[in-house]
């Protein structure tokens, strides 16, 4: 604890953090508080380390709030950790077991002495004591944190702000003890699909209530919420494409509750294969069968979607279409099209035209796109193909003056043409 962080020592940060969320408890009905505090009474020697160093400093009281953070504000870190020891005096620590008793374990290291936490987890839950530890881990390396999934939940504290988060968290935990969980389920109803915004509103209304970034925890578990007010029912809309709605959730007082939705996603990639002039292309996504666009992204761009079929219109020069394209579950979608060629036209006057692909299979001609009118040079972006130009001088006022002129595109490639 007394290593840096952020500009202090980590105690010097500590004591600011403990001091807030002490003058937030005072007041709070039938609470009592106790401080048990380890590694501050003897030094760690090169050959020497006290392992029975932890001790309750304040007992257990309605009114020692000021007794607690005065002794936090002068207690100077000295020794070891020995975890495992502080926390199986700690569960004797309470004077009513049939009470919510509850530890809350501050911490920037590990166990360091000759006992394992778990095991004595093991021994309190053998013993009928009921006691389930809230750990902060300060600075922590994350690799380290399966050896504190025994004892309890884990929150990792790496910086000061996450910090304060965690200690309004903790103690909303600490006090509440409904819980939740968001599970976004996959095609095998099984909790794996996450990162996405999910909101929950008063049900039947537009009152937002709370909004969340699904997060996974340390365990590739959905993360457990504390903040959601039991005592209304919600609707809740999880911001996939397209979004999921789960309408009438109930959250049960005093228990741990699962909001589910099924949210099983895949992936799709457009891609452009080979040479190409331009990859400043988007890809409008519509569900199949529906005009409504769902989204438009762009090419090279992965996007996640629910399981199911769309349809592409990738906005090419000429357009681009992909029906009945699959999302399945957790893969990959792949949409490769050619890359385009660089058309770039000249005319001696300002002229009025289209440009039209042509059909190798027949005659026929398909609009492209209009020219700038009273322009005399541009340039457009192309597919690969057969095209041709039907164009006039602006200033003709005879249908004589009708030209036209054919080319092709490249993938990559440049073509100049002058009217």
């Amino acid at each position: 604890m007394n290593g840096k962080w952020e500009g202090a020592t980590k105690i010097q940060l500590a004591r600011e953090i403990l001091g807030e969320a002490i003058d937030d408890l005072e007041g709070t009905p039938n609470l009592e508080l106790a401080l048990r505090v380890y590694g501050h009474q003897s030094p760690v020697t090169p050959t020497y380390q006290d392992c029975d160093d932890t001790k309750l400093e304040v007992e257990f009281g309605q009114d020692n709030f000021g007794r607690i953070k005065n002794f936090i504000n002068r207690v100077e870190p000295k020794g070891t950790t020995p975890i495992a020891r502080s926390l199986e005096a700690a569960a004797g620590d309470f004077p009513d077991k049939n009470a919510r008793n509850i530890i809350i374990l501050i911490t920037d290291g590990l166990e360091a002495c000759d006992q394992f936490p778990c095991e004595v987890a093991a021994k309190l839950k053998a013993k009928d004591i009921n006691v389930t530890p809230f750990v902060v881990g300060l600075g922590i390396d994350l690799k380290y944190l399966n050896e504190f999934d025994c004892i309890g939940r884990f929150y990792e504290a790496s910086t000061l702000q996450s910090f304060k988060k965690v200690m309004k968290s903790v103690i909303l935990d600490a006090l509440n003890n409904t819980t939740a969980q968001i599970n976004l389920n996959d095609i095998h109803a099984k909790p794996t699909e996450t990162n996405t915004t999910v909101f929950l509103y008063k049900a039947g209304t537009k009152e937002l209530k709370y909004t969340f970034m699904h997060t996974m925890n340390f365990k590739n578990q959905p993360d457990t919420i504390v903040v959601i007010d039991p005592s209304i029912q919600y609707d809740m809309v999880v911001n996939t494409l397209p979004q999921v709605t789960v309408e009438g959730l109930k959250l049960y007082k005093g228990q741990h509750n699962i909001l589910p939705a099924d949210c099983p996603q895949g992936m799709l990639k457009v891609r452009i294969k080979g040479p190409t002039k331009t990859s400043n292309v988007k890809v409008r996504v519509s569900q199949k069968g529906k005009a409504v666009t769902l989204n438009v992204q762009d090419i090279d761009l992965i996007q996640r979607y629910i399981v199911g079929e769309y349809d592409l219109e990738i906005l090419t020069l000429p357009r681009i279409y992909k029906k009945n394209v699959k999302i399945t579950q957790s893969q990959h979608t792949y949409i490769d099209i050619p890359g385009s060629g660089l058309l770039d036209y000249r005319a001696t006057k300002p002229i009025v035209g289209q440009l039209f692909l042509l059909n190798d299979q027949d005659e026929t001609a398909e609009w492209v796109c209009d020219f700038a009118q009273d322009e005399t040079m541009g340039k457009f972006y192309l597919q690969p193909g057969k095209y041709k130009v039907v164009y006039r001088w602006s200033e003709s006022v005879s249908t004589d003056y009708t030209a036209q002129k054919s080319f092709t595109i490249k993938p990559g490639g440049n073509t100049t043409i002058n009217l």
